[in-house]
């Protein structure tokens, strides 16, 4: 099921992390710091309801989504009582699903509610996930579109391989080091959104990562 979500939610212009343990999943949280957690409370090996309650004696900021099959009224209060910003039984409609993380977001990232995303004359549509530059439409994979989009939203930092191996490809060990895969990706992200144009956004920060930028003025 969470390949399911993940899928919708990525196609829907969301950049999701998936965990299919407690453990794996606080790592993500206190190392990737997301803005939102869809928190099953049937987890192998621990209740999802300690999880919650830890991540909020640990003052995780973080909206927490729970999604469950347990969804009695006393389940409910529980949830919400126990540090839960929204609870949702299952079955659900992803539809309905959609639409409670898009108000909790709304509600507490009034900023991030905004699809467009700009740098320069490159602008970025997390909804739609498309992409245009001086007005021009430009093709991307969905990969590539993870990749502008991650580099977008940390503009003016430094993104090393580590953190797209981790945040996009979801590698979260480096037992299989795919540097390579990274840097054809990159390669061709560059080809696409810099080439065709003279002022260039997309830099390799020698021996770090890479940068996308604000044009200078």
């Amino acid at each position: 099921m969470s390949d399911a979500l993940a899928s919708g939610l990525q196609s829907a212009g969301y950049h999701v992390l998936t965990a299919t343990s407690a453990e794996e999943g606080f790592f993500l949280v206190h190392n990737q710091s997301p803005d939102l957690l869809l928190l099953d409370l049937t987890l192998p090996h621990r209740n999802g309801l300690d999880i919650l309650r830890q991540l909020r004696a640990e003052g995780a900021d973080l909206r927490i989504l729970i999604l469950t099959s347990h969804n009695t009224v006393e389940d409910r209060v529980i949830g919400l009582t126990s540090g839960a910003d929204d609870y949702l039984g299952k079955p659900f409609s992803f539809p309905e699903l959609l639409a409670r993380i898009d108000a909790l977001l709304r509600r507490y990232l009034p900023v991030k509610n905004d699809p467009q995303l700009r740098i320069g004359d490159l602008a970025l549509d997390r909804r739609s996930r498309t992409v245009t530059r001086s007005g021009e439409s430009i093709d991307l994979t969905a990969r590539e579109f993870d990749l502008l989009l991650y580099l977008a939203e940390n503009t003016g930092r430094t993104v090393s391989r580590e953190m797209l191996a981790q945040d996009i490809w979801r590698e979260t060990s480096r037992f299989t080091p795919i540097d390579n895969v990274i840097d054809v990706q990159i390669a061709r992200l560059r080809r696409k959104i810099d080439d065709p144009f003279t002022i260039k956004l997309l830099q390799t920060v020698r021996g770090l990562g890479f940068r996308l930028r604000e044009p200078q003025a």
